[in-house]
């Protein structure tokens, strides 16, 4: 009797647990039912309020979602917990934005909910609100303080991938909410021309996905100052897309805008009208013809025929569009090998000319983001060019110009071939590189390992101090911005000087120099080190420990005189040309070997050439004699070994 009266007592308390998850498990299906007394039958034997199913919805979630008032309160009496997310993070509280309950969202609020709060996806319940186009839900979350300008965050792999970043307004612009729409942009300040994380504005994502009441939700955002120039995705104009949906009043009332360039191309080179015709829509055509849309941008007229559309090639013949329009040769091959397939696709589609020049801001299209505008590939009459990117009357674009046209003889400087301007923006056409410093240096960082005679950066230091010497004697000006990026290498592996957006004309002050020899002394060291050391923490450092860091004798002088160049400081960069650093194995053996012919210096040949070597007038600043005077001939000896 003892040992079954042990097993029963046992027993008893796994039978009261399993009956208690259970009865959780039915927690949430009596919340999905809405069954208040049976939710509060097994409440009250214990069963867990805050039991979920794999997607994480919690009995709190769906009482939320069905609006329940009642069972929430229930719930939240018998300690579920409000804060509690599915697995795409969407607290209660959101749920009530969605479903735009305002006595819910009153009541998370009290229980601590944030209002700003949001999901693993971004959204906050007032983006849900606005999204499913909850009036009074949206009214509510903005008197309590939501962001109405709030950007969607994302996690960084999305990020990566440029989604997110979209706002309550683009929101309700997609799903066509014209009240929700107006609401925020005349009540609540909402930032009609705010991007995404790919670009896109509000008025994308009306003429996207928006089918319903997309002209009026488009005319309220036109009327806040709507961007036209934006694009969505694969390069899309608002105008072409008005045109992809084939509506006429849309593309009408884009032609009204100011600032609208009616022959932008997407990234397949084809403009509005090139897609109106394709879609054979006549009326849209006529519209963008009597708006003067370029028609050279294509073959329109063969597109029409073949389309079997007679009527729409007679109307293109009548506006003037030509019979026979002939595509650039497929067989094109660029000249860069570095930038050679997007130059081909730049040369491939039709692009209206900025005077000689071709270029499409695109990122495609883009070498290097500027503080200005940015660099982008571009043909130039035809050639290939970088092109950098200012606003028409900056200082900055003057002092760019300015330089390069004084230079534009020299081969140690980017080549200057024109400039155009166009609606405000100065657009500087220069010789294409194929490298910056920093990935010429990556590429042989590894030979140097294996080489000695380190004649990678002796070349390239050689190039750019004859630049800089010949900058500031020649031409009178200072750089006052030279670091690696401003280093570029052509495909011949020439070293070219570039950027002269911060170059100042000789003013006579000698501190403008010695802003460039310092510069300059640091860059030694980041070519000698093959880019291991970051420029920008050697400009973090001062003189005397960036000379500390010279891994030779050599290197250590040269960075020595550019630091403390003396009175000439004008001619220092040309007089160091001579320095040991710059002498091949070759020179160096050969000297040394001289040296080692010590007859004509016991008897003062004054005719011999070593004689002569050694006792070299002051004003040669790097005689051998005055080298190995500092006992750094021990570095250069061995090498006149045999």
């Amino acid at each position: 009797m003892e040992t079954k009266s042990h097993q029963e007592e046992e027993a008893t308390p796994s039978r009261r647990k399993n009956s208690i998850v259970e009865g959780s498990l039915l927690v949430l299906k009596a919340a999905q039912r809405e069954d208040v007394d049976e939710l509060q039958q097994l409440l009250e034997g214990g069963a867990n309020p805050n039991e979920s199913e794999e997607w994480g919805w919690t009995p709190l979630h769906n009482a939320v979602q069905c609006g329940r008032e009642d069972i929430v309160e229930l719930l939240l009496r018998y300690g579920a917990d409000p804060h509690l997310k599915k697995k795409n993070g969407a607290t209660p509280f959101i749920i009530a934005g969605i479903v735009g309950h305002v006595n819910l969202l009153k009541i998370f609020l009290s229980k601590g909910a944030d209002v700003n709060e949001y999901d693993s996806n971004g959204f906050t319940a007032f983006m849900e609100a606005a999204l499913n186009g909850r009036v009074e839900a949206l009214r509510f979350l903005f008197q309590k303080g939501a962001n109405v300008n709030l950007r969607r965050v994302t996690k960084e792999n999305q990020r990566l991938l440029k989604k997110g970043g979209a706002t309550a307004l683009m929101d309700a612009a997609e799903n066509g909410h014209v009240e929700v729409v107006r609401i925020l942009l005349e009540e609540m300040g909402a930032e009609v021309n705010a991007r995404d994380n790919m670009g896109r504005n509000a008025l994308i994502y009306a003429l996207v996905n928006s089918d319903d009441n997309v002209e009026e939700v488009t005319s309220l955002l036109l009327s806040h100052g709507a961007d036209v120039k934006v694009r969505g995705e694969k390069g899309k104009t608002p105008l072409i897309l008005a045109v992809e949906k084939k509506c006429l009043g849309l593309v009408q009332m884009l032609l009204k805008q100011e600032n609208l360039e009616i022959d932008d191309t997407d990234f397949e080179g084809k403009t509005a009208l090139w897609i109106a015709v394709e879609l054979k829509m006549r009326e849209i055509v006529h519209c963008l013809c009597n708006h003067k849309a370029s028609l050279s941008c294509g073959n329109l007229i063969g597109i029409a025929r073949r389309n079997y559309d007679h009527s729409l090639v007679k109307l293109l013949l009548q506006y003037g569009a030509e019979e026979h329009v002939h595509p650039p040769a497929e067989d094109w091959v660029a000249q860069s090998s570095h930038w050679g397939k997007s130059l081909k696709n730049l040369h491939s589609i039709y692009r209206r000319l900025i005077g000689k020049l071709k270029i499409f801001l695109v990122e495609e299209y883009k070498i290097a983001d500027t503080s200005k505008g940015g660099i982008y590939l571009g043909f130039y009459e035809g050639r290939e060019v970088a092109v950098k990117l200012f606003q028409e009357d900056s200082i900055e674009a003057q002092k760019e110009m300015s330089c390069l046209r004084s230079c534009r003889e020299s081969s140690n400087f980017v080549t200057f071939y024109g400039s155009e301007n166009h609606k405000g923006c100065l657009y500087v056409c220069m010789a294409l590189c194929e490298q910056t410093l920093e990935e010429h240096l990556e590429v042989h960082r590894k030979e140097a390992m294996q080489n000695q005679e380190d004649t990678v950066a002796q070349t390239v230091l050689l190039s750019i101090f004859k630049a800089v010497g010949e900058l500031h004697l020649s031409h009178g000006y200072t750089h006052q911005d030279l670091q690696p990026r401003n280093v570029l290498i052509d495909a011949k592996d020439a070293v070219r000087l570039a950027d002269f957006d911060q170059s100042i004309k000789g003013t006579g002050d000698p501190q403008e120099i010695k802003r460039d020899l310092e510069a300059l002394g640091r860059l030694v060291l980041y070519v000698v080190k093959k880019g291991e050391i970051p420029f920008g923490t050697l400009k973090d450092k001062n003189n005397e420990e960036v000379v500390q860091l010279s891994p030779d004798k050599e290197t250590e002088d040269l960075i020595h005189h550019l630091f403390c160049p003396g009175k000439n400081v004008t001619d220092c960069v040309s007089n160091l040309l001579d320095h040991p650093f710059f002498w091949t194995w070759e020179n160096r053996y050969r000297t040394l070997r001289n040296v080692g012919n010590i007859s004509d210096i016991k008897i003062r040949k004054q005719t011999s050439e070593i004689y002569g070597l050694l006792h070299s007038e002051p004003s040669v600043s790097y005689s051998f004699d005055k080298w190995t005077s500092k006992g750094v001939g021990q570095n250069l000896a061995p090498l006149a070994l045999p």
